[in-house]
């Protein structure tokens, strides 16, 4: 009886020298990782800009506020939410919002998930929220989540607005990973965000805002 295919492959596998799979050779550092702050400020903004993004740089809380007001006046936005993470409870936002008249949302305010998913679906305009990294090499953003950063802040309204500290620039992915992931440390979600939500599913034909924000607005604090 002719040898099957299965059985010929099994058998040519069998019969293959054995031995240690030769080591990965090193690799050069990424080209982000020798950069400056203000390289990578610039290697981010050019990334982001081309997946249409935008980019601000502003130096202190004071002109993140001034900023924040011209990109809530051009919008028209009336209700915000605003995420509760370390970075936005430097910025004073209380008093901002009710000297503009407009009126914030925040998560703690809410008692059970579904009145929270129906105002950050149906009632907020925007989710202004801080970020944890700012990756140069792509252009993205990484939030990780907790009860001060919920995911949704982020991803329901039309609009994200994230403040993100200049410090927090770093050149390459790998980056992340390995601060994330220190000594054991596991999250309970990690988004990466790369510009607006888009997709191409249908028909080929690129839509953003299908499963998340159209529109991304990136504000850097600090001096480079």
């Amino acid at each position: 009886m002719a040898e099957s295919a299965r059985d010929h492959i099994l058998r040519t596998l069998a019969a293959a020298p054995g031995g240690e799979m030769p080591a990965r050779p090193e690799l050069p550092p990424f080209r982000e990782q020798s950069m400056n702050r203000a390289e990578l400020l610039g290697r981010f903004t050019e990334n982001l800009v081309e997946q249409t993004g935008t980019v601000h740089h502003v130096e202190d809380a004071r002109e993140v506020r001034q900023r924040l007001t011209e990109i809530v006046r051009v919008a028209g936005w009336k209700r915000v939410m605003v995420s509760e993470d370390d970075v936005l409870k430097t910025l004073a936002l209380d008093t901002w919002s009710r000297d503009l008249g407009l009126t914030v949302l925040r998560p703690s305010q809410y008692k059970d998930r579904k009145a929270f998913k129906e105002a950050a679906f149906l009632k907020a305009e925007a989710g202004i929220t801080g970020a944890d990294f700012a990756v140069a090499e792509s252009g993205t953003l990484v939030l990780v989540h907790d009860r001060r950063q919920p995911r949704l802040v982020s991803l329901a309204p039309v609009c994200h607005v994230a403040v993100v500290p200049v410090e927090r620039l770093v050149g390459v992915y790998e980056q992340v990973i390995e601060s994330v992931f220190a000594h054991g440390k596991r999250p309970d979600h990690l988004s990466w965000i790369t510009g607006p939500s888009m997709t191409a599913d249908i028909q080929a034909t690129p839509f953003k805002g299908m499963h998340g924000p159209k529109h991304l607005t990136v504000i850097f604090l600090g001096k480079v």
